[in-house]
């Protein structure tokens, strides 16, 4: 594998597993000392290879771990359902096994249970050390994107009962309740043709994949990539997310306590956007900023990418150039 031009052996090796989840270690032959570093994957329905440029990027500086999901339908019933606060503790749990210097990402979905995370860890040892939140839905009713704006004009009523489906005897997961993958795929397949007819960033990188393996990896096989999401995330998220914006609100519950960002001050944080993203709105991420107002002026970051979307943010030329040396800077400054 060639990491800054560099052949690199790499190899991905799970260290904590979980009946929805597990924690991959990504080890490379770096010579150089490198702080921990937890990517929390989105639990969306898109597979968490759609970050392996991501990762690569981040290897050179960091000793990276990724937080990836299982599919749902591969989890038998037994195993109990998974649920928006089952989210959050997984998260915790893996911050709390890496132990205190880690630096925590979270993007998209991931970036609400990222920085429930955090305010829960506010005051433990094991507390991250930096939190980068990347495109995140932490405020849906700022600039609300077009599935924002779905998800909150149909009842929660409606969601169950349309997008919910029982996984088939086929799987090991036979019984449990899911938002299937086909349906995500189509929701995929939907707006890339929104892309086509507009020319937006999708369509060019189908066209010109300049992820940094393109070759091992190509982009159009990891944005197809899909899997099964469990049905009480999916509407948790509905829910709590889209339709009452619980955490921005001040009412996002976790274990009977609220999630309160307020709460933390010795995280740094840096929050980045691109004015181009139609999956998560300008200022839905950098709101951020206001509700963890106890931490000091010095120790926080933003960064808006003029005309970036959603995707670029996170993979490709645009990730390297721009996002990757902005993250990289705002740690080495601002890490304990």
């Amino acid at each position: 594998m060639l990491i800054e031009g560099r052949r690199v052996s790499l190899r991905e090796r799970g260290v904590v597993d979980k009946s929805f989840g597990q924690l991959l270690h990504f080890e490379a032959d770096l010579t150089a000392e490198r702080p921990p570093l937890l990517l929390v994957a989105p639990l969306s329905g898109m597979k968490a290879e759609i970050l392996y440029d991501m990762i690569l990027g981040l290897l050179p500086r960091h000793d990276v771990y990724c937080l990836a999901w299982k599919d749902a339908a591969d989890v038998p019933l037994a195993d109990g359902p998974f649920g928006l606060e089952d989210n959050i503790s997984y998260v915790t749990e893996m911050i709390r096994y890496l132990g205190a210097g880690t630096h925590v990402i979270g993007l998209c979905q991931s970036a609400l249970p990222a920085l429930a995370a955090a305010a829960i860890l506010a005051e433990d040892p094991a507390r991250p050390a930096t939190l980068t939140l990347l495109a995140g839905k932490l405020d849906t009713r700022i600039n609300p994107a077009g599935v924002d704006l779905l998800s909150r004009s149909l009842p929660l009523a409606w969601f169950e009962t349309c997008s919910i489906t029982t996984v088939p005897a086929s799987r090991r997961g036979h019984g449990r309740r899911v938002y299937p993958g086909s349906t995500e795929l189509m929701m995929l397949s939907t707006y890339l043709f929104r892309h086509c007819a507009s020319g937006g960033e999708l369509l060019a990188r189908f066209f010109h994949d300049d992820g940094s393996d393109s070759a091992g990896h190509p982009f159009p096989r990891l944005f197809f990539s899909i899997e099964d999401v469990p049905a009480e995330f999916f509407l948790d998220t509905v829910a709590q997310v889209f339709q009452r914006a619980a955490l921005a609100r001040g009412r996002l519950a976790w274990q009977g306590t609220m999630v309160d960002p307020g709460r933390i001050t010795r995280t740094a944080l840096l929050t980045i956007e691109g004015t181009a993203d139609d999956i998560s709105g300008p200022g839905q991420t950098h709101v951020a900023h206001d509700l963890c107002a106890g931490i000091p002026a010095e120790r926080r970051g933003r960064l808006t990418c003029p005309q970036a979307g959603h995707l670029g943010l996170f993979f490709g030329t645009r990730w390297r150039q721009d996002v990757l040396p902005h993250i990289n800077r705002f740690i080495r400054e601002t890490a304990d």
